[in-house]
């Protein structure tokens, strides 16, 4: 016992500030790229900055959504709900995913709404790691998902996919990735950061590795609705693949609205049933103002939504034939609201091109490297802004280009 104290206090002795008290892994993650250019702009006091950096809607949550909110809170509706979401809201999302996506869920045993669809891929990688487990995430790709593998104690390993594919996934690359610890695989088609999309004829060798291999799938569809030239297929929706596949979505996209943190997850009722213990000690529920304009999307939104997706596909045009026309090849995308144009002709890296084309040209973007592997030699930017700043946005591009030339 003494022994014991005597060598707690050896540990204690040697902590020599208080980045010597955080967990190996809190240390170890990296701070978000995306968000260190989204700072710069936040801090910067010039308004003739243009943003392409953070995927956000430049739409206003529709009013009907925003008035069923303001209303339940004239009516006093403030307290906790079902720890897994309204049942009303529940019900509605089984409807919506079934007409819209040809899935079928349980509102009450397979569906959780959380909030945001960043706390449901939390809390399906730690309701599914172990230490050791390897993550198989696809890159480029959404930059949280390796960090949160590893907070749950997996390994990410990150899969590399290439413009010439149209950054789709191949068997091939996947099954050449899997060892015997794999244990999940991400997917996110519509993809951010390129705007890649997965038909049924593409995902269904993807499904064949994923049985053969014994693996779990976690399908971040958030995007689902922002495709442009064919309708989204849900991984869920292959033959067998329902009871291994997670899928994940929500209404910050599709619905324009971000900041109220609105998500969900739909799988296996005993996969849903470990997600909900973990959200029963985290953040108990959704709040109920956001899941009561959650459900008036659902129900009544249709209309905005479409509106929405139209504006997206006529700018998703403008800025694909724009950056060709100043010389950057753009591979183009088939879903999200972000281009992936390609920079290697310049000569610089990711980091120095975004960089200087925010210091010198005011525009930002984010450099690709941030996206993992496959992500150097490109940059992301968003066209959910409006046509006007897209244009000019261009246009100090092409001129930042010809001074480098």
């Amino acid at each position: 016992m003494i022994k014991d104290v005597e060598q707690q206090q050896g540990i204690r002795s040697q902590r020599s500030g208080m980045n010597d008290y955080l967990a190996s892994a809190a240390r170890s993650i990296p701070p978000s790229g995306i968000r260190r250019f989204f700072d710069l702009v936040s801090a910067s006091k010039d308004s003739s900055i243009i943003s392409l950096g953070v995927g956000e809607p430049d739409f206003v949550t529709p009013w009907r959504y925003r008035d069923a909110a303001v209303y339940s809170l004239e009516k006093g509706k403030t307290q906790y709900t079902s720890n897994a979401g309204m049942p009303e809201l529940r019900e509605a999302i089984a409807h919506y995913l079934h007409d819209r996506f040809q899935l079928t869920y349980d509102p009450a045993h397979e569906m959780l709404v959380t909030v945001g669809g960043s706390e449901a891929i939390d809390l399906a990688l730690r309701a599914l790691v172990e230490p050791g487990d390897e993550v198989l995430v696809p890159e480029p790709t959404y930059l949280p998902y390796s960090p949160i593998s590893t907070l749950s104690g997996g390994v990410p390993v990150g899969i590399e996919t290439f413009a010439k594919d149209q950054f789709k996934l191949t068997a091939d690359n996947l099954r050449a990735a899997i060892t015997p610890r794999s244990k999940v695989l991400i997917l996110c088609y519509p993809s951010n950061p390129t705007g890649a999309i997965m038909t049924y004829e593409d995902l269904l060798p993807i499904a064949k590795v994923v049985e053969e291999n014994d693996l779990i799938v976690i399908s971040d569809e958030i995007y689902a609705e922002l495709t442009y030239e064919s309708r989204h297929v849900s991984f869920a929706s292959l033959p067998g693949m329902r009871d291994r596949t997670i899928v994940v979505s929500g209404f910050s996209k599709a619905f324009a609205m971000t900041g109220w943190r609105m998500g969900y997850a739909c799988g296996h009722p005993d996969l849903i049933a470990a997600m909900l213990k973990i959200h029963q000690y985290t953040v108990m529920c959704a709040p109920i103002m956001g899941q009561v304009a959650a459900l008036e999307a659902m129900t009544n939104g249709m209309e905005d939504m479409y509106r929405m997706i139209e504006s997206y596909n006529q700018r998703r045009r403008l800025v694909v034939q724009g950056f060709r026309d100043i010389g950057l090849p753009c591979h183009e995308p088939q879903g999200a609201f972000y281009a992936f144009p390609c920079i290697e002709s310049t000569g610089l890296s990711s980091e120095e091109f975004a960089s200087r084309l925010l210091l010198e040209s005011k525009v930002a973007a984010v450099p690709g490297y941030v996206f993992g592997r496959g992500g150097e030699g490109f940059i992301r930017c968003s066209y959910a802004t409006s046509v006007a700043q897209l244009m000019e946005a261009l246009e100090r591009i092409g001129n930042f280009l010809n001074k480098l030339r």
